[in-house]
């Protein structure tokens, strides 16, 4: 198989190439250049959103050889800015490339989406393929239209994934936990313990995905581990194993973290109080679907000890992408709380 990724180099792209090579796949990537390519890769740069930014990628799908012209058997894409730049990419290879997948997000559902809901949930209005960049969840809506607009509702695949950990993570949710409890000393925990929670490891995210456009699947797919996955003292308690066990958890109640102005999802990363649209929406979604195509999902102790070995080795400062906001709390909020 012959694989184009756009972008490639950070997390979920970078999963997606790994996997590819893992299969002894032939993988281009196109990306900005801001970052090496993984190795053993053949590299394009381009800009999506500046003028003739897809040239590289125009020249190369068309002196390309093989099926289609282009010598590329699947493209995957996780753009999540304007629509726009997903529909001249999907506009220039439909006639070149065999299958899009396009990794879009649980975010495109109508708010607030029922506990379960599945893939034929009401979907977010006001979204376009042609638009500027608007809100994410209208923008990766805007992204799907744009893949099934060039490529049909056979020819691709819309990867609607939900919370996403593991290696490379650059938006530092797993990450400021680890750093947290690697400091030691007392931590507040958000309860409760058991509180369920469900995710995705990026790489089987990625296995997943490769998989499917093997098999030559089609449409949406929620993609995340079944609802209970894990549960907050389950990868709590893993952070403490893999840092050296330092760190005291005192559990606290989500009334008293709410009342302390400790926002649910950003403060505390991951976590957010059960019973509440967002919890609903997070880590509620039902994956049967994929589960039933092939989805295979890891231990939470794996992820979090593989992503604590990557973030030991850049001396645990992670990668940031510059379009999400900061994740974490503020020391001194942290002992308010806890009493100190």
């Amino acid at each position: 198989m012959r694989l184009l990724m756009l972008g490639g180099t950070e997390f979920v792209g970078r999963a997606v190439v790994e996997s590819a090579r893992a299969r002894g796949w032939e993988v281009t990537v196109f990306h900005r250049g801001r970052h090496a390519p993984p190795a053993g890769v053949r590299s394009l740069l381009g800009d999506r959103t500046a003028p003739d930014g897809l040239a590289a990628l125009v020249e190369a799908s068309t002196a390309g050889s093989g099926s289609g012209g282009g010598g590329w058997d699947v493209v995957v894409d996780t753009w999540s800015a304007a629509p726009r730049a997903v529909r001249d990419t999907a506009r220039l290879l439909a006639d070149k490339v065999g299958r899009y997948v396009y990794v879009s997000s649980c975010s495109v559902y109508a708010w607030p989406p029922a506990a379960g809901y599945d893939e034929g949930a009401p979907l977010v209005e006001g979204a376009s393929a042609d638009a500027e960049q608007t809100d994410y969840a209208r923008d990766k809506r805007g992204g799907e239209l744009a893949a099934v607009e060039a490529f049909g509702a056979d020819r691709s695949l819309l990867v609607r994934s939900g919370l996403i950990l593991g290696p490379y993570e650059n938006i530092g949710r797993l990450p400021w936990w680890l750093n947290r409890v690697a400091r030691g000393g007392p931590v507040l925990a958000p309860g409760p313990r058991d509180l369920p929670l469900q995710y995705v490891d990026v790489r089987d995210l990625a296995d997943w995905l490769l998989g499917a456009a093997e098999r030559g699947l089609g449409g949406a797919y929620n993609l995340a581990g079944p609802p209970g996955t894990t549960s907050m003292g389950e990868l709590l308690d893993a952070c403490v194993r893999v840092t050296g066990g330092r760190a005291e958890l005192r559990w606290t109640a989500p009334e008293l973290i709410l009342d302390a102005g400790i926002e649910p999802w950003t403060g505390l990363p991951v976590w957010v109080p059960e019973g509440s649209d967002l919890h609903d929406a997070l880590h509620r979604a039902d994956v049967s679907r994929a589960v039933r195509d092939g989805l295979r999902c890891r231990d939470v102790t794996e992820t979090v000890r593989d992503t604590w070995e990557w973030l030991t080795g850049l001396g645990g400062i992670a990668p940031h992408r510059p379009d999400r906001p900061p994740v974490g709390l503020d020391p001194a909020l942290e002992a308010k709380v806890l009493g100190r």
